[in-house]
């Protein structure tokens, strides 16, 4: 019963599920789009990973101070969980939006070859996931969004 009250792990929860859902309307905005799908995918502002991470260390650090060694440890933590989330994954996914284009080039170019048998209509292919990793700016508002929402849920709802 002690984990319903871990106020770090708790407010890490909340900031990955208001992170995700606040992706919804973001991109409504930008591309007069709505798309649910974003609930529950990786890579869009802001950064669920960042959000996560950051407001475990925030909590962590309201409960048991800066100069703990767990506040070190969920820091480094965020830290490489953040740098991970640009650099990595982030080149992976524009590794998989130049391999989902060549794909539909040499698509195409089967299409419209004259020559080529005609085959039988083919199964949808899948193309890879292009949204892996995030944006500097994506990343630095996940921190954002999980530094604000805990110190918000610290101070009204344990003060």
């Amino acid at each position: 019963m002690e984990l319903f009250m871990n106020f770090p792990f708790w407010s890490a929860l909340a900031a990955i599920f208001f992170a995700q859902f606040v992706k919804v309307p973001i991109t409504f905005i930008a591309t007069k789009k709505l798309d649910w799908s974003l609930l529950t995918s990786t890579g869009g502002m802001p950064s669920s990973h960042s959000a996560a991470v950051t407001a475990l260390s925030t909590g962590v650090a309201l409960e048991a101070g800066l100069d703990s060694a767990l506040f070190a440890v969920s820091a480094v933590f965020a830290i490489i969980t953040m740098f991970d989330a640009t650099g990595v994954r982030r080149q992976a996914g524009e590794q998989a939006i130049v391999l989902n284009k060549l794909v539909a080039d040499f698509q195409r170019f089967l299409d419209e070859a004259k020559d080529w048998p005609k085959k039988a209509e083919q199964e949808k292919r899948q193309e890879l996931k292009e949204l892996l990793g995030h944006k500097p700016i994506e990343v630095l508002f996940g921190g954002l969004t999980g530094i604000l929402l805990t110190l918000v849920l610290y101070y009204f709802l344990i003060l």
